[in-house]
């Protein structure tokens, strides 16, 4: 097995189409070890958040390689790709993207049925006591705090004890004191379970609490600051 979680060789990416085309990420190369927790930093329109969907594998580069917990995602189909992810990538969102008409046990318990776990709710029951939800099972989103929500979103993507944890802004859309909450309990799971944890984020506090800063700009990898041990 490889010490490496990701890594990336001379990444290539564009969006749109035409003269509306954008190079959003330029030759890319970077490598995250195991139980790493990695914070991506830098202005609005750096390429972070692409960066981040690529390496959970919901954005194909143009060229280079995406090589993820020992798979190269590139040689995956669509159908290969979204089991892969399913089962060793687990993706926090900022806007928690719930299904509203379903609970939050249905929430959490939905990624794990359709991975074809017979434990499914029993799992999902867990997870969310895990996160301190034991008594919200069967509220639904639009009953919950934004807090709460980000909890059911943080239950549904470890629930399938993914082996790579990866957060878009996890606190943008949550106020100081829930936002803290919430990334004591990213950086407990990250802990508790080994996995490895990747963000992007506009707070520096944030980024600080990692092991490592990546800095983008205009689609470069600009610096890699390692924190001290001490």
């Amino acid at each position: 097995m490889t010490d490496k979680a990701i890594a990336l060789e001379n990444l290539h990416l564009s969006l749109g189409r035409g003269a509306a085309r954008v190079h959003i990420l330029k030759g890319i190369t970077l490598e995250i070890a195991r139980g790493e927790a990695v914070g991506l930093v830098g202005p609005s329109g750096s390429g972070k958040s692409t960066l981040l969907m690529t390496m959970a594998g919901l954005e194909r580069p143009d060229s280079g390689r995406v090589v993820v917990d020992g798979t190269d995602l590139g040689r995956l189909d669509e159908d290969a790709l979204a089991r892969f992810r399913g089962r060793r990538i687990g993706i926090v969102f900022q806007s928690f993207h719930l299904v509203p008409t379903m609970t939050a046990l249905e929430n959490v318990a939905l990624p794990l049925e359709l991975a074809g776990a017979e434990d499914a709710f029993a799992r999902a029951e867990a997870e969310l006591k895990a996160v301190g939800l034991g008594g919200r099972l069967q509220h639904y989103p639009a009953q919950l705090s934004g807090g709460e929500q980000q909890r059911v979103a943080i239950a549904r993507a470890i629930a399938p004890n993914p082996a790579i944890l990866v957060a878009d802004e996890p606190t943008g859309n949550l106020d100081e004191s829930t936002g803290e909450s919430i990334i004591d309990l990213l950086f407990a799971l990250k802990r508790d379970r080994g996995s490895t944890l990747v963000l992007v984020t506009h707070d520096p506090h944030l980024a600080a609490r990692c092991d490592r800063t990546l800095r983008l700009h205009l689609g470069h990898l600009e610096s890699d600051v390692t924190r001290s041990a001490a």
